[in-house]
């Protein structure tokens, strides 16, 4: 090739950021003067500017050239692809972390810090990751996984802590260069996701934008949504890593509306943590006198936009929010594979509820059966591949290279619903089809459940029935509870439930089949095929109620 690039030598060294359009404008956003935080770290106790950020991740870059094989840095020269492994919740040296290895050209793996070492393990050989970088939270799990790997797979397999690597002495902005080298290839691989879970984003943030991170940042909302956007804006990204606790949040919220400095302008969600927060609100905050109410309220009001990911809000807890906040939470849907294909957008007071916005500019989409079916995409956002496994990947798509995405949806006018994944979502009982997930959102809305999941049971008559298995809110199990619901041998009777329901939802959507166990123990196994033999599970019938014993 007769390319200029071929014929001089490699323009590359210690302070010289690859030829991408993120590491640019990292690079401009280092020149500002005066300079911003770039990274708050709240576990850490970090502020980073973004040239502490790029200082750092040069730094880290460099250790791990230093652990690298000849085979593995020639690949990296030639552009093949090398996987490195990041262990670490979401903080400033994640950040660093997954710079660096971007930096470097290769392929950032996150894994979830409290994965199992066998399981961490299963991802590291799955990928191929030539080592792990490991936060200083992390690493005495890491050197377990280290001593599993390089035992057994890679005897060369190495961790690495990314902590010495953040406090580097800055560099001046003008030590700092950008390749004029060939830009990386924006479709080379970047990042492996072993989690398929994103709501796809429609909101643009800005350089003054403030983003409070509480989310897991080793699958694609984490980092898709929640990290990079505001990196490559020049915004604030603020972490919050340990574990959620709503009433640190409600005080972060007040104290961005008191404070001008600390104020924050985009947060994003999963149901869960919306529920929580709405039952401090009303258990706590709602009877504080009105001047000190009045900054709660300020506190949630200050966003330019809330989002939401993974689900659906149930309708209650979005009125809530619409109402608590003047305007909605923004709802999406996407996934790993295909990015953004359907979203609201944040001014929009057209749409209508439950619906998860209209399709994304530049997305072609549509439904296999018109109106309603599943949805398949083409988007300019696709994935590469599943990992090492071409077959797979061919058979994801349909014979006109559609994505098939599983999930089955709804259109009305230019609005998108999504019904549930084709294959657990949609129950078939009595020439019905039931969407699980409406069922799941009306069951979350009644204050006692604190977890569900709706499952179709095999029934001969109606071919499917309608299970649900719930969870309770052990704090709601009040004297006045027990005295409405159940009786002296059950807490809460499938008759009960069903009550609660029935001004929600059509008769033919109410469960006739209820099992209740403890938190985070929720799994379809729980209606096994003898079902209607297991004393644990409660079955209605138009004649009376059976009961079963917890």
């Amino acid at each position: 090739m007769d390319d200029r690039t071929f014929l001089v030598p490699k323009h590359a060294g210690y302070s010289t950021l690859p030829n991408t359009p993120l590491f640019s404008r990292l690079l401009r956003f280092a020149h500002r003067n005066p300079s911003r935080v770039a990274i708050e770290d709240g576990r850490s106790n970090y502020q980073r500017t973004h040239l502490e950020l790029l200082s750092d991740l040069l730094a880290l870059r460099e250790t791990i050239l230093k652990y690298l094989d000849p085979g593995q840095i020639e690949a990296l020269d030639r552009r093949n692809e090398v996987y490195i492994a990041i262990v670490a919740g979401g903080g400033y040296e994640y950040v660093v972390a997954i710079l660096a290895v971007l930096a470097l050209g290769a392929v950032a793996v996150p894994l979830a810090p409290g994965l199992p070492v066998e399981e961490a393990a299963y991802c590291v050989e799955k990928s191929r990751a030539a080592l792990v970088l490991v936060s200083s939270f992390d690493l005495e799990r890491c050197c377990r996984l280290e001593n599993r790997i390089s035992s057994t797979v890679n005897e060369r397999f190495r961790s690495i802590l990314i902590a010495p690597c953040t406090l580097t002495p800055p560099l001046t902005p003008s030590d700092i260069l950008v390749s004029s080298d060939r830009a990386l290839d924006e479709n080379g691989a970047s990042l492996v996701i072993f989690i398929s879970a994103l709501r796809a984003r429609r909101w643009v943030p800005l350089c003054d934008d403030v983003m409070l991170h509480v989310l897991p940042v080793h699958h694609a909302t984490g980092v898709g949504i929640n990290v990079f956007p505001v990196l490559i804006a020049g915004g604030r990204i603020e972490f919050r890593s340990e574990g959620f606790d709503e009433v640190w949040m409600w005080e972060r919220w007040k104290e961005g509306a008191v404070n001008g400095s600390r104020q924050l302008t985009f947060f994003s969600g999963v149901p869960t943590i919306y529920m929580r927060m709405r039952r401090h609100y009303q258990r706590h905050l709602a009877e504080l006198p009105p001047l000190e109410l009045a900054k709660y309220l300020a506190g949630a009001r200050q966003f330019r936009a809330c989002l939401c990911g993974t689900s659906a809000l149930p309708q209650p807890l979005n009125d809530f929010w619409t109402m608590l906040m003047q305007k909605r939470i923004v709802q999406r849907y996407g996934a790993t594979e295909f990015g953004a294909v359907i979203a609201v957008h944040l001014n929009d007071k057209r749409t209508s509820e439950g619906s998860v916005g209209e399709v994304v500019s530049g997305v072609d989409l549509k439904l296999s059966e018109g109106d309603e079916g599943e949805i398949l995409v083409k988007s300019p956002h696709m994935f590469s591949k599943y990992l090492h496994d071409p077959e797979a990947t061919a058979r994801a798509h349909d014979e006109d290279g559609y994505f098939r995405t599983g999930v089955i949806a709804r259109r009305e006018g230019k609005y998108y619903y999504i019904v549930g994944r084709a294959s657990l979502d949609i129950i078939k009982s009595g020439g019905y089809k039931i969407s699980a997930l409406d069922i799941e959102r009306e069951l979350l809305s009644l204050p006692y459940i604190a977890e569900a999941i709706v499952v179709g049971v095999v029934d001969e008559e109606f071919s499917q029935r309608v299970a649900a298995l719930v969870s309770l809110q052990e704090e709601e199990l009040s004297d006045a509870f027990l005295e409405t619901y159940g009786n002296s041998e059950y807490i809460l009777t499938l008759e009960d439930l069903r009550r609660d329901l029935r001004h929600r939802l059509a008769g033919y959507k109410l469960p006739t089949f209820l099992r209740i166990v403890q938190k985070k123990l929720l799994s379809p196994q729980y209606f096994p095929n003898d079902y209607q033999m297991c004393a644990e599970v409660q079955q209605w019938v138009k004649a009376s109620t059976i009961l079963a014993k917890l």
